[in-house]
């Protein structure tokens, strides 16, 4: 078993000298005239299921990178689920666990006009959400479900501990609010999130603006990963880069200060579609 016990130092020399997502960011921050200058790594099973004479083991693999960036410096941390079988004391299919971030069905929003009648805005306290955002973004909250698509339940509690009005319950179709075992869709899927902010008047709404750069923190991207109008992933602004553009944190494939655009990502396509909203605005 000592093969099993330090199987993540194996697997952290084959991805840096493999084409893999490795590669992507490494890629990814050389064009923005950064370097990645050390990495550390290290695993921890969250799953082992024995079957006739295998094991199979599933765990998470926690990397950080340093970025150097003219004179400046952050760390990137990303936590990637992956998983391999034991067979006769030999490590076979290690291989990445793709999170399925699509949803098969899209819920249908509606507008609720009685509640949608004025413009006043709230306060938003952007210091606050990013502290939450940077509390909770490799562990979860008790008071909150955990979905296995997660990303923006995490954005919405991040948005929520900004001081976001909730409004709209028990309709899951209307409004944006989380109430005990129940929660609006917009709350939890990341389409709907995506169109609540782009139509609400009241409460919780965000302006949207055309570039990342004009983007302040505590404010939120919406991914489109396919192009095809079925969006699939929400992030947060925690930080920002030597040039100024976003560093997000998110959840689902848990990651922190990572560079916005999803480059690195697996789920990354060259049709990829952003959104970009300014929130309480």
């Amino acid at each position: 078993m000592e093969k099993v016990k330090h199987w993540w130092l194996d697997f952290f020399q084959n991805e840096r000298n493999n084409n893999h997502w490795w590669a992507r960011k490494k890629a990814l921050w050389e064009k923005r005239d950064a370097k990645i200058v050390q990495t550390k790594g290290n695993g921890e099973v969250f799953q082992k299921l024995k079957y006739d004479n295998k094991t199979l083991y599933k765990y998470l693999f926690h990397v950080s990178f340093l970025i150097k960036q003219g004179k400046n410096f952050h760390l990137e941390e990303l936590v990637v689920p992956y998983q391999f079988r034991l067979i006769d004391n030999e490590i076979v299919d290690h291989k990445q666990i793709v999170t399925n971030t699509v949803s098969e069905d899209i819920p249908t929003l509606s507008v609720d006009k009685t509640t949608e009648r004025n413009g006043e805005r709230f306060s938003y306290d952007r210091h606050a959400a990013v502290q939450y955002a940077e509390r909770w973004w490799n562990s979860y909250n008790p008071e909150y479900r955990v979905f296995d698509v997660d990303c923006t339940n995490f954005v919405s509690q991040c948005l929520r501990a900004g001081g976001a009005p909730m409004r709209g319950a028990p309709f899951r179709e209307r409004g944006w609010w989380y109430s005990g075992d129940n929660w609006s869709y917009s709350w939890a899927v990341a389409h709907s999130l995506r169109w609540y902010l782009s139509g609400s008047r009241e409460g919780l709404k965000g302006r949207e603006v055309e570039n990342p750069e004009d983007l302040l923190l505590g404010d939120i991207i919406c991914y489109d990963f396919q192009g095809n109008d079925r969006w699939d992933h929400n992030t947060i602004v925690v930080s920002k880069d030597a040039y100024g553009m976003p560093l997000v944190n998110a959840h689902t494939d848990n990651s922190r200060h990572r560079y916005w655009s999803y480059e690195d990502s697996t789920a990354y396509t060259p049709n990829i579609q952003y959104k970009f909203f300014r929130i309480g605005e």
